[in-house]
């Protein structure tokens, strides 16, 4: 959406940017919200931040107008010292309604992971994540489908696919290159709707917009790169201008 009386007739319908919050203060926020708030779906409080952020309040009480989730990392700490039930109560007073589910780094056994799902999903909006953040553990193409697949059905209403905040596990490899086989099979199996890569680089953002269009839901966006990446999105950036403004072949990014 253009903020300039030039209009050059640049639309997109759909795609979230899912923005990774390391410890952002509330007046920083109230920067980037005034710049390119209308380009933020969803904020993650980066894996345990918000425990230990000073004035976490008076930060949500800025991004009320916005999705706020807590991540998935202090979701495994919870269950790991048998907080589940304190961890809702907490959620709630903090007034926040989405939840991250995750086992990237403490085992949950899979039909456990399910049974979580399902029951935070009766009072919370679910995001499940799928991926180890041991760059070493790699898991067969086919795994990542079924586990998707299962995780939607328990109730999670978008799946993430693991790649931590610097790209070098999950879908990407250690070096930080992308597996694009594997994105390639679960975008062949899985509707694009249901799911939020998480494409911390700008190569790999252009690289998901070049590949499956602008409206591809994104995550673990740094709040300084919200308006670099929505300028991808519109193809007003060398990366995608020809495959997003030109319709150039986005086969061409594979």
């Amino acid at each position: 959406m253009p903020v300039s009386n030039l209009d050059l007739g640049l639309r997109r319908d759909g795609g979230l940017t899912h923005v990774l919050d390391k410890g952002v203060g509330p007046r920083a926020w109230e920067d980037v919200l005034e710049t390119s708030g209308a380009y933020i779906d969803i904020v993650k409080l980066g894996w345990g931040t918000a425990y230990v952020t000073a004035g976490l309040e008076r930060k949500l009480e800025v991004l009320r107008e916005k999705p706020v989730v807590i991540g998935g990392t202090f979701f495994e700490v919870v269950y790991a010292k048998g907080k589940l039930d304190d961890y809702k109560r907490w959620l709630g007073e903090l007034g926040i309604s989405h939840v991250e589910i995750s086992d990237g780094t403490v085992e949950i056994p899979r039909e456990r992971k399910l049974e979580l799902i399902e029951d935070f999903a009766r009072d919370f909006t679910v995001l499940s994540e799928v991926g180890s953040k041991d760059s070493e553990v790699v898991f067969a193409p086919y795994e990542w489908v079924e586990w998707i697949k299962e995780e939607r059905d328990a109730g999670a209403w978008k799946v993430i696919t693991e790649a931590r905040e610097g790209g070098t596990a999950g879908i990407f490899r250690p070096s930080g290159e992308m597996r694009t086989g594997l994105v390639d099979e679960i975008a062949h199996s899985i509707d694009l709707n249901d799911l939020l890569w998480e494409a911390p680089t700008k190569a790999s953002q252009a690289w998901f917009i070049k590949h499956f269009g602008p409206e591809v839901n994104l995550g673990n966006i740094p709040p300084d790169e919200v308006i670099p990446l929505e300028t991808l999105r519109l193809g007003l950036r060398g990366d995608t201008l020809k495959e997003v403004l030109l319709g150039g072949d986005r086969t061409a990014a594979s």
